[in-house]
Formats: structure tokens, C-alpha cells, sequence
């Protein structure tokens, strides 16, 4: 690991060059802000969650900024619930490992087994709130410029509303990955899920 760090870091900077400045300029931030989680916020109550949360934002920056395309309002606060929901699960499932495994509080880390209630609660409800903001566009203005039949993105709303409610219980279960996202990329059900928002969203364009 160490001795790919340097050649990983410098193809990774060589190939933001081919893009933009600006591509550049967000990998710079990420890797700072991934470096400052890894040595010192990750170790403090909540800030570590938020940190956590805005790194898989800033890769969706990373993506509008290599295509051009900018980030709405309406994305921008749907996906700071939704991943602020995931770094939680995430704090939740290591929680949850270590109280089944019959280990006491996690040392480095701001957080005892007995803020397990609580950190599923906040999970669960910031979850929620990412769907009220899917809920709250769906009935925008702006909807009804972009999309020949709105009313279909409910049904990618529902199928959001199963995903987040199968995610708290697997997680409270113990039944979770270490890594929500990693999860959800090799879960069948969840790729499932993500086949019926394409065709939601699909259907509502065309």
C-alpha cells in the first residue's frame, strides 16, 4: 500500500490534468479533506459523520465538474441527507459489530455502544428527509419543464422509500456491510432498486 500510494496519487493527478483545472482543483480538495478525516476528524462526535457525508459529495461535484453539467439546489440537498444517512449507517453497523462481538466502546473513536438508539434514529431520519426533499421537487416547477410525465418519478420515490427502510433494519440486524456503498453496488436487491429509479426516471422523460 505504501509503495502505490505515490504512483497512485500521481496518475490520479495526471489524469485530472487531461481534464480541467477545475477537475483538479476538487481531487485537491477531496484528498485534503480525505487525509484531514483519516488523521484527525474521524476521531470526533458527529464532525466525523458530516466529513464522511461530504466526501461522497464532493465525488458528485467531481463528476459535474468532468462533465460539465452543474449541480442543482435540488440535488445538492437531496444527496447531504442521503449520504449524511450513510455515513451514519455506517458508524451504526461498526457499533453494532463490536457489542456482537462482546467488545466494549471503540477505542479512537467519539462514539460508546450506548449511542447506538440514537445514531439509528439520526440515520433513519435523515434518510427520511432525502425523500421529502425527492418528495418536494417532484412537485417543483422546475419538474414540469424537464419531465413529460412528473407524476412517474413517485414510483422512484417508493422504491427509494423500500431501499432506506431494508437498510435500517439489515443494519440493526448486524447484517450490514462495513461500507453502505460498497454494499449497495454488489447487494442484488439493491441493484434491483436501482434498475426500477433508472426506469422511474426513464419513463418520465420520455
Amino acid at each position: 500500500g505504501m509503495a502505490l500510494f505515490p504512483v497512485l496519487l500521481v496518475a490520479s493527478v495526471a489524469v485530472a490534468l487531461l481534464l480541467s483545472p477545475a477537475f483538479v482543483a476538487v481531487l485537491a480538495g477531496y484528498y485534503g479533506l480525505a487525509l484531514a478525516y483519516s488523521l484527525a476528524l474521524k476521531r470526533h462526535l458527529i464532525i466525523d459523520v458530516v466529513t464522511l457525508s461530504s466526501l461522497y459529495g464532493v465525488r458528485l461535484v467531481a463528476g459535474g465538474v468532468a462533465f460539465g453539467v452543474a449541480l442543482s439546489e435540488w440535488l445538492i440537498a437531496f444527496s447531504t441527507f442521503f449520504f449524511l444517512s450513510l455515513a451514519l449507517v455506517k458508524r451504526v453497523t461498526e457499533l453494532i459489530g463490536r457489542r456482537r462481538a462482546g467488545k466494549g466502546d471503540p477505542a479512537g473513536r467519539a462514539y460508546t455502544l450506548d449511542d447506538l438508539p440514537v445514531l439509528e434514529m439520526l440515520a433513519a431520519s435523515s434518510g427520511f428527509v432525502s425523500v421529502l426533499v425527492l418528495a418536494l421537487y417532484i412537485n417543483s416547477p422546475e419538474v414540469m419543464t424537464l419531465y413529460r410525465h412528473p407524476q412517474l418519478l413517485w414510483c422512484g420515490g417508493l422504491v427509494l422509500i423500500y431501499w432506506l427502510c431494508r437498510i435500517m433494519v439489515l443494519t440493526h440486524r448486524g447484517q450490514m456491510n462495513d461500507d453502505p456503498v460498497i454494499y449497495a453496488v454488489t447487494d442484488r436487491v439493491s441493484l434491483s432498486c436501482g434498475v426500477l429509479l433508472i426506469l422511474a426516471l426513464a419513463g418520465a422523460t420520455l
